[in-house]
């Protein structure tokens, strides 16, 4: 499966180690249908009626790598949820996912298009 990814996960980033063992797919863009927030330490993504592109990684990850970003991204206490996600080309988007913030966005700082 790929996962889009734009902060924490990113290479180089937090917690990228995590990530191991996936293959990098490219960089990639998604359409401008959402917003990227800056939420305490990282970031959050969510969709926006004024949306932009985001800038971030496509990577190819395994079902057992992809239930410990679930894990890291606190999916089961609705800090995130993983759901699809549209990029641009190259990439085929019904096949992408992401993490979307669920929370408050009311005091959060926009990050622009990339984090």
């Amino acid at each position: 499966m790929l996962i889009f990814v734009y902060g924490t996960l990113k290479t180089g980033r937090r917690l990228h180690a995590h990530m191991a063992g996936s293959r990098f797919a490219g960089e990639a863009v998604t359409q401008p249908y959402y917003r990227l927030y800056q939420i305490d330490w990282f970031p959050g993504l969510v969709e926006h009626d004024e949306g932009i592109s985001i800038r971030g990684e496509a990577w190819d990850v395994s079902p057992e790598t992809l239930a410990i970003l679930d894990q890291v991204e606190e999916v089961d206490v609705g800090l995130f949820e993983r759901r699809s996600i549209q990029l641009a080309a190259p990439f085929d988007t019904s096949a992408v996912e992401s993490y979307f913030f669920l929370g408050s966005i009311s005091e959060a700082e926009d990050s622009g298009d990339c984090w």
